[in-house]
Order: structure tokens, then sequence, then C-alpha cells
């Protein structure tokens, strides 16, 4: 069982430091009341070469749209990873506490690596809070998903937040 993956968003050096210390240079940071949105390309992953990200704070929520390569495409409009988000004056950081959704925009809400959370939690490699705390908003999160049809967009609203997306250059985008 890995511990939780933890990265940091430097956002004046334009780069994203994964769980494994690999440094990722960053097309775009944005900032906002909100949260912060990170564009950037994807390396060493076959199936996908851009990612999208907007981290939420208030919400303890990782929005991401990735963009796959062809053959690689899957079912999701969105996936969210429930996270402690630490927000900071040039650098953020997320610890992802293992419970994932992924949204179908107007069809459905799956929840993921339930399996790795129950194993973390037995592990010790998080705490009885803060499990507590990723259950409690991993589930609300799903309600209020549902609630609102599948539309993030729609139940996001109700915070005041609006998710814009950048997306990659037409020179990044694979042929096909």
């Amino acid at each position: 069982m890995h511990p939780p993956k933890i990265q940091t968003f430097d956002v004046p050096a334009a780069v994203n430091v994964d769980n494994k210390g690999f440094r990722r240079a960053v097309a775009e940071y944005r900032r906002t009341p909100f949260g912060l949105y990170m564009s950037r390309e994807v390396v060493g992953r076959a199936s996908a070469y851009w990612i999208e990200s907007w981290l939420l704070p208030g919400l303890g929520l990782v929005v991401t749209d990735w963009r796959w390569n062809p053959g690689h495409e899957r079912d999701q409009d969105f996936y969210l990873d429930v996270a402690r988000i630490e927000p900071g004056e040039t650098t953020w950081r997320t610890t992802d506490l293992y419970l994932d959704l992924v949204v179908r925009r107007g069809r459905s809400t799956e929840v993921l690596d339930v399996d790795e959370f129950v194993e973390a939690v037995a592990a010790g490699l998080i705490d009885t809070a803060t499990a507590q705390w990723a259950l409690h908003r991993c589930h609300e999160t799903v309600a209020a998903l549902a609630a609102h049809g599948h539309d993030l967009d729609a139940w996001l609203a109700e915070h005041g937040i609006a998710l814009t997306w950048q997306g990659p250059d037409e020179a990044v985008r694979p042929a096909g």
C-alpha cells in the first residue's frame, strides 16, 4: 500500500512536482477566489497527453479534465480526487486521500478506489479524523452531484464557482 500522494504546485516557477518528485512544466496557472487552475502536458503516460486541474480547497476536491490519446478515450467528463488542499502564497500542496469520483454528465457519478482507501486506513497511512473527513466529503459530493443531475457545473454554480478550461495548444495535440 502506497502512502498518500502529495503534489506541490509552484506557481511562480510554473512547475508541478508529483508524488515521486518529478518536476513537470506547467503551461498555465490561474488563481481565482475559489481555487487554482493548472494546465500542463502529460509526460510518460501512453493514455493521455494533457491534463487540466482545478484545486478547490473549500470543497476538498481536485477536478481534472484529461485529454486522451486516440484509442485511450474514457467514458467520463471529469475525474475528481478527494484531497486536502493547502493554498499558499506561492506554492500549493495537495494530499490525495485515495477516494476518486468519475462524473459522467447527466448520467452518473461513480466512486473509485474505495479498496485503496480502506487499506490505507487499516495500514495507518491516514488518521481516523482525516479518513472520516474524506468519507464525508466523498458522500456529500456524490449526493450533491446526483441532486444536480450529475452536472458538475450546475452544482459548483451554487458555490459561486465557474470552472473554465483552456486546453492544450494545437501543436501538442496528437495526430489523428
